[in-house]
């Protein structure tokens, strides 16, 4: 009998694995909890690889889904198409986790790049289709979830300009138009936020201490006044450490 199982070292010292598989797939329930019970090491390893984390059995969702994904290859597995069973195996895992991820926008935020990156021994054919389908899976879930934190992101740092008089659609006009001025009002917006006294005055006046801002930076007090709301808006950004709305202020 061809190995069903690759290169497994079950396969080379003895055929009991094989054997307790073909039962299973007889009908054999004795089988078919043997064999999963043999190979919870692999289950769980595929699974703490895929999850990006040490997964634990009886304590975190995903064993139990990869558990049950195992025991659908037993069920589905066909020798005919030429795959290890254990490759087979490994796929279905993967996907049913990634099945699960992509359930789970609301709760988790991100889904690990180890789900992107495996090795098996089929990178051809029916394997390597389902490798990519869950590579595109994974990437279309974190292209999701990461649009739903802009929005949510947006959404929030538009309240909190509104505490200040300020609304979102407003900033492209409120930006200095200048590269040069631009850069330098960020500059003053960052120092707001990394200066305590500074800080402070903003969250309790609601506007900018020109007094004593017109010290220590290298801008006017008509420059100050005139720049007011963008560099609150932008002070916000950093203070509340926004990072999606950072990245295009750290651009410029």
């Amino acid at each position: 009998m061809a190995s069903l199982f690759g290169s497994s070292v079950f396969a080379s010292r003895n055929q009991e694995p094989e054997n307790l598989l073909v039962r299973a797939r007889e009908g054999d329930e004795c089988s078919r909890n043997a064999l999963i019970r043999k190979f919870t090491p692999f289950v769980l390893r595929v699974t703490s690889q895929t999850s990006g984390r040490y997964v634990r059995l009886g304590s975190d969702d995903e064993a139990s889904i990869a558990l049950i994904a195992f025991n659908e290859a037993i069920t589905s597995y066909r020798e005919e198409k030429g795959v290890s069973f254990l490759s087979f195996a490994e796929t279905v895992i993967r996907r049913r986790l990634i099945d699960y991820f992509r359930k789970s926008t609301r709760s988790q935020k991100e889904i690990p790049l180890s789900a992107f990156d495996y090795e098996s021994e089929d990178d051809t054919g029916e394997e390597g289709n389902n490798r990519m389908e869950i590579r595109q899976a994974t990437a279309a879930y974190m292209a999701e979830s990461e649009a739903n934190d802009r929005r949510t992101e947006i959404l929030y740092y538009n309240k909190l300009l509104l505490e200040y008089g300020i609304r979102f659609s407003d900033l492209v006009e409120l930006a200095p138009k200048h590269e040069d001025a631009r850069r330098r009002a960020i500059q003053v917006a960052r120092q707001v936020a990394e200066t305590p006294a500074y800080r402070e005055y903003l969250k309790l006046k609601g506007s900018l201490p020109l007094k004593e801002l017109e010290r220590d930076v290298d801008v006017s007090r008509k420059t100050l006044e005139r720049q007011r709301k963008y560099i609150i808006a932008v002070a916000i950004i950093f203070m509340e450490k926004l990072e999606h709305l950072k990245e295009y202020i750290d651009k410029e």
